[in-house]
């Protein structure tokens, strides 16, 4: 599809009138102040689906695997065999008193027994002496000592005790005597070992063993089969052009009227249909870009700031 104008030269083709656009030809019914262009119209299309065959009918052989089930089977790992095996003999323990020295007697001589007890011993009797009594004046001065009866002096009669000492003295406790004695007899244990059990060899079965392991074992064998593929079709979308592809006049935006502010609307019209487009009132090649998959997408004619496309983006044209 060839475009007449891109909207980088719009400023190119919004002239006064129609008549003014130096191809002889004008535009039916054209309005006084308004401006128009040649513009593509998209064509339109009816989608229609329809099945198709992809594969035809076919058959195929299909294998069925064997099946197998696991069960558990009991092995002979070693047989019954004989083995001999020497029993030791058993021996018992005994216990026995020998005499070592027999029972004897004897004669004992038992020496007599002392003991010490005190004893008081008189060692000078009691007697009768005279002391000399008092003096003239009842008492000897001191330093004074009366050696023989002063006249006037009274004698007195003085009893002495008599003087004992304590003496150590032996007594006989108890007699010498004899006496007979028994010595037992010394006798000693001994242990020693009887033989109960003689050695002897016995014979012994070792049973057989088994060990139990797991096996596959065959249920179903594998079989062949045919099966019969269907048909299988697919849904295609065919395109019919309904109309458009043509060539027509449309209004366009004027010059006087394609202002910066004007411009920006646009912009932020486009923006709030999800275009990626700054609102700096230029017509660069995001903005043209976003406005040509608008128009695209709207079956609107691409390329040039139609009136329709303002009316489709709610942008006023005024």
């Amino acid at each position: 599809m060839s475009r007449i104008l891109t909207l980088s030269a719009v400023s190119l083709v919004l002239v006064g009138t129609a008549a003014a656009q130096g191809t002889g030809e004008s535009p039916p019914d054209a309005e006084p102040g308004a401006c128009y262009a040649r513009v593509l119209i998209p064509e339109t299309y009816e989608i229609q689906t329809e099945q198709v065959l992809d594969q035809p009918e076919h058959t195929r052989a299909r294998v069925i695997p064997a099946t197998y089930e696991t069960v558990v089977q009991r092995v002979l790992v070693k047989e019954q065999s004989l083995t001999y095996r020497v029993v030791p003999p058993v021996y018992e323990i005994e216990t026995e008193q020998l005499l070592i020295v027999p029972e004897q007697t004897e004669t004992v001589v038992i020496p007599a027994e002392y003991e010490t007890f005190p004893e008081q011993v008189m060692v000078r009797p009691a007697y009768i002496t005279w002391k000399p009594g008092a003096g003239l004046n009842g008492q000897l001065q001191p330093g004074e000592e009366r050696v023989a009866p002063a006249s006037g002096d009274v004698p007195r009669r003085v009893e002495v005790p008599a003087q004992y000492d304590t003496v150590s003295r032996t007594r006989l406790k108890s007699p010498e005597r004899v006496e007979t004695r028994v010595i037992p007899a010394r006798i000693r244990t001994v242990e020693r070992q009887v033989l109960r059990e003689p050695a002897r060899v016995v014979e012994e079965i070792v049973p057989a063993e088994y060990e139990e392991v797991e096996v596959q074992r065959l249920v179903t064998p594998e079989q062949q089969e045919t099966i019969v593929v269907p048909a299988t079709y697919k849904t295609v979308e065919k395109r019919t052009v309904t109309g458009g592809g043509t060539v027509e006049w449309q209004e366009v935006l004027c010059d006087s009227s394609a202002t910066q502010p004007r411009i920006a609307e646009v912009q932020r019209a486009l923006a709030a249909k999800g275009y990626n487009v700054q609102s700096d009132g230029v017509i660069g090649p995001a903005t043209q870009n976003a406005m040509e998959d608008w128009q695209e997408k709207n079956g609107l004619p691409v390329g040039y700031l139609t009136i329709g496309t303002l009316e489709s983006l709610g942008v006023s044209p005024e």
